[in-house]
């Protein structure tokens, strides 16, 4: 979508061409690792090559090969166009009063994703593409329903909405319970000690790695049980005016820092993983040194909606603004 303004709502979905290719090479590479047992007089081996090059031939193929999808959604209908990359573009125009029935279902792998979905009067449900600002999905959904007159459409719940006095980045944070982390703690202790006990039980001798891994499970239990806390991650409460940062010390108490606009150096929107669909986040840096992680937005769009908004709401100066 262009914005929430705009006359016209569009909304896309497709990777460009550059990410096709990145994850297409990804695909390539991993199938490639198995290539060398196609030389080998291994029958098991030669079978597992075989499939795993059918199986990243089959990634390629998919990943090049999936269609990207445009919705324009108008005053009085709805355009849709499908394009494959190497095929024509199909398109669709689904007029207002074949429209009966909205629906806005969040995403259960991504909290902060929306996508409309359209109840025809034949049956047929049409679902869009992901609505890209994520911080007017009540507006836009709002807009939408007023346009094409369609009655009782719930506000779809959204921790990212501008409209929130605070908005939610993350979940609420809990320590894991004292008795799992001893749990685990042991657990290491226990797989680094039975190289080292297997080989007692069977009169041998010892070796130096046996031995070494004594000490290093050790070690890796007591980070366990000191540290096991901090892997909970961050919860940001976006207010009016600054944002709250919420973490866990490794003894489960709460830690709260707090950022306002004059002790922001930069914002900008970073990538966490390897896609740019689903693993974009939110860097704030200030003037102190220190840097803030978002927890998981979602796609390079969304988080610059999300980065926006913090913007506007904490009054960050223009020269700061990376996004």
């Amino acid at each position: 979508m262009d914005d929430a303004t705009s006359t016209d709502i569009r909304l896309r979905e497709g990777s460009s061409i550059a990410q096709r290719l990145v994850m297409s090479a990804f695909a390539a590479a991993v199938a490639l690792c198995f290539t060398p047992g196609l030389f080998t007089h291994d029958t098991l081996e030669i079978v597992i090559s075989v499939v795993a090059l059918l199986v990243g031939a089959g990634f390629v193929v998919g990943i090049m090969m999936a269609p990207a999808v445009v919705w324009i959604i108008t005053a009085d209908e709805i355009l849709i166009g499908r394009q494959s990359p190497f095929g024509k573009l199909r398109t669709r125009i689904v007029a207002k009063d074949d429209i009966m029935a909205l629906q806005v279902p969040g995403s259960k792998r991504v909290k902060a994703r929306f996508q409309l979905v359209f109840t025809l009067a034949s049956g047929e449900r049409l679902t869009s593409p992901p609505i890209s600002d994520v911080t007017h999905v009540r507006d836009i959904v709002a807009r939408i329903a007023t346009q094409f007159e369609v009655p009782n459409v719930e506000d779809p719940v959204n921790p990212l909405d501008a409209s929130n006095p605070e908005m939610h980045l993350g979940e609420p944070l809990e320590a894991f319970p004292a008795r799992d982390i001893r749990i685990v703690a042991l657990i290491v202790v226990a797989l680094s000690a039975m190289p080292y006990a297997y080989k007692l039980w069977r009169g041998l001798s010892p070796s130096h790695v046996d031995i070494l891994l004594l000490p290093l499970g050790a070690i890796a239990a007591f980070a366990v049980y000191r540290y096991a806390n901090l892997a909970t991650g961050a919860f940001w409460i976006i207010g009016p005016n600054d944002i709250r940062v919420e973490r866990l010390w490794g003894d489960g108490s709460l830690r709260a820092d707090r950022i306002a606009g004059p002790d922001v150096k930069t914002i900008t929107v970073e990538r966490r993983g390897r896609s740019e669909d689903e693993h974009c986040i939110v860097v704030i840096r200030l003037h102190s040194g220190r840097r803030f992680r978002s927890p998981r937005i979602g796609s390079r769009v969304e988080a610059r909606a999300v980065g926006a908004e913090i913007v506007r709401r904490l009054g960050i100066p223009a020269e700061s603004n990376k996004i």
